[in-house]
């Protein structure tokens, strides 16, 4: 079994049973049966002891024929990986990039490639919001922007930013900013004739 010279293949060991995250980049574990390599922190299924080999980094592991595990992401050039984390900024890109689309919470999920229920449950607790309230977060964004930048109507704005109905547009303005879309637009145009 290969060993990294700083560690003993003890700490190695119980480090990654444990998945323990302060030893990435430390060392890499690789598993004989499946050909892959991991980051100590990985939450694979723990290897059988006779399986693993250790290696200082991940080129030794790739030199030995191991490709890097697709959860943990050994082969990123990051002290440590946090899959979550690409799931939601996946996630934000799609829905910045999307907003002004009729967006399923089935479709979003589905191009993260996790549950609905999952992405629901860890974007909330990763940003405060749903992926449904984030998208109304970003809706109202780009509808300030435009009644404060040009001179469509709120209706246009509405439609034009993915409310399927004007009510819609007018309720959720008004739960994100305590103004209707008139009354901000008045507010702005004020503002720019006191300067």
């Amino acid at each position: 079994m290969k060993t990294s010279n700083v560690l003993s293949e003890a700490a190695m060991w119980e480090a990654t049973v444990t998945c323990n995250p302060e030893y990435d980049g430390k060392f890499f574990y690789a598993i004989k049966t499946t050909g892959i390599y991991c980051r100590p922190s990985c939450r694979s299924k723990t290897p059988r002891y006779k399986n693993v080999s250790f290696f200082k980094n991940a080129v030794e592991a790739q030199k030995a024929g191991y490709r890097p595990c697709k959860r943990c992401r050994p082969d990123l050039k990051l002290q440590s990986y946090d899959p979550l984390e690409s799931i939601i900024e996946d996630t934000k890109e799609i829905i910045e990039n999307k907003y002004w689309k009729n967006i399923h919470l089935n479709t979003l999920a589905e191009e993260v490639g996790v549950s609905r229920f999952h992405l629901n449950r860890i974007f909330k607790n990763r940003t405060g919001y749903t992926p449904r309230m984030y998208l109304e977060k970003i809706r109202i964004q780009k509808a300030k922007e435009l009644l404060n930048t040009t001179k469509l109507s709120s209706t246009d704005i509405g439609f034009q930013i993915g409310y399927q109905s004007i009510s819609s547009f007018y309720n959720a303005f008004k739960r994100c900013t305590g103004l209707s879309p008139r009354e901000f637009q008045a507010a702005c145009t004020k503002t720019k004739g006191d300067v």
